[in-house]
């Protein structure tokens, strides 16, 4: 995979209220664990019912990047090809994994996920997708 040419989506989680510095940690820890930068990212998913969530959008401002609102049947499409089973997130969302679910519908089809989601601390989580244009 040509990695210039790939399309690289941060897919986030979030509890109510999280700050915008926590969501950035949480983005910042996924990229490094992935080896990726932050210049590779094209945007932020999340879902339709984060959307709003005043840390996420701070988050995109910041990054300088569009915050994708998803649609649920997007999100619930992209589950099974989630890593990761959260108890929280099954009984919140309905997914296994809101952070994994909404990098992967981000992307589009053909993503995948360049590892587990990962946590910044109680309040954010954020998975990496990748998709050839």
């Amino acid at each position: 995979m040509d990695l210039a040419q790939a399309m690289m989506v941060a897919g986030l989680g979030c509890r109510r209220g999280a700050p915008a510095e926590d969501v950035l940690a949480a983005i910042t820890y996924a990229l490094s664990v992935a080896g990726r930068e932050a210049t590779g990212l094209a945007r932020l998913a999340t879902s339709a019912a984060k959307a709003g969530e005043p840390g996420l959008r701070h988050a995109a401002a910041v990054l300088g990047l569009e915050l994708l609102s998803l649609p649920e049947a997007a999100l619930h499409a992209a589950a099974p090809h989630c890593l990761t089973r959260s108890a929280r997130a099954l009984e919140a969302t309905g997914l296994p994994s809101l952070a994994e679910a909404a990098a992967l519908a981000g992307a589009g089809e053909g993503a995948r996920l360049l590892g587990p989601r990962v946590a910044a601390g109680r309040a954010a989580t954020c998975a990496l997708a990748e998709c050839l244009p």
